[in-house]
């Protein structure tokens, strides 16, 4: 059995459903999830899209090509098409924090997510010991200011050489330049609390606390060259009220981190999720 995603977004026109559909029909292919939106303020559709194809004969790649012949260049599509059998490669960049990366390996170790940890890679080595515990490669690369553009150029030379699909900042406390993103544009995920841009700083949660919020929350977002600005992919929020205390706020941000951060990285995996004019569509 062989099974496709594809992902569509081109101007709205009528026949966009029809006419691939009944390609897909026409290549002996079954459509076991389909859904579409129309942006209508801009006049764009989205579409996504999973066909299996029984026959021995089938090729992706001449899928590929016919597809295109046939309807890209028709309808003008921007699109692609991913063979649900492949594992993308996901990066972990951590620091010190370590919430975020127990829970993705928890997840990763039991099979939750459907992609494959190369390797781990941190300007620190306190979490080396998990990365051993996990059996996932891991690899120290220091920051300062000074190193800071060696410092990608090793990062790349490693992604490249594990071919790596996408990034996930897992509290990677470092700014990510312009070297790597124009690298992987839509591919690196990052994940912060939602107090941006209320309070900032090095205690947000204190600075939270001092003024009685009522919320908190976080947010998991693509990795742009305007600071933590990129297309939203996952966020969640929970209240808080005054008998909580800092501690408390600070447990309860790192709990919405884990999940908001594990969604998105489920979504980028699974081909959820489609980026037009820095915002998301997520498919279901």
């Amino acid at each position: 059995m062989n099974k496709i995603i594809i992902l569509i977004h081109c101007k709205d026109r009528p026949n966009i459903i029809a006419s691939v559909t009944n390609f897909i029909a026409e290549k002996g292919g079954n459509i076991v999830y389909i859904d579409q939106h129309v942006d209508r303020q801009q006049d764009i559709f989205f579409m996504r899209l999973e066909s299996e194809f029984n026959s021995k004969t089938f090729s992706t790649d001449n899928f590929k090509d016919d597809f295109k012949g046939t309807l890209a260049e028709a309808f003008g599509m921007r699109w692609r098409i991913y063979s649900s059998e492949y594992r993308p490669k996901m990066a972990l960049f951590v620091s010190k924090y370590d919430h975020c990366l127990y829970d993705l390996l928890g997840r990763y170790n039991s099979g939750e997510l459907n992609l494959d940890i190369p390797f781990i890679v941190s300007n620190h080595e306190d979490l080396k010991p998990i990365a051993e515990r996990f059996a996932i490669p891991f690899y120290h690369i220091p920051v300062t200011k000074d190193n800071k553009a060696a410092a990608e150029d090793e990062q790349l030379r490693l992604l490249e050489a594990h071919h790596i699909d996408f990034i996930v900042l897992a509290r990677y406390m470092q700014i990510v330049s312009s070297k790597l993103i124009d690298k992987y544009p839509n591919k690196i995920i990052n994940i912060h609390h939602s107090f941006l841009p209320a309070f900032v700083g090095a205690k947000p949660y204190h600075s939270a606390f001092n003024r009685g919020v009522k919320i908190i929350g976080a947010t998991s977002h693509y990795v742009t060259e305007v600071l933590d600005a990129g297309p939203i992919i996952e966020q969640d929020v929970t209240g808080v009220t005054h008998a909580h205390t800092i501690q408390d706020l600070i447990a309860k941000g790192r709990d919405l981190e884990k999940i908001v951060l594990a969604n998105a990285v489920k979504l980028h995996a699974d081909r959820k999720v489609m980026v037009y004019n820095n915002k998301t569509v997520i498919f279901s």
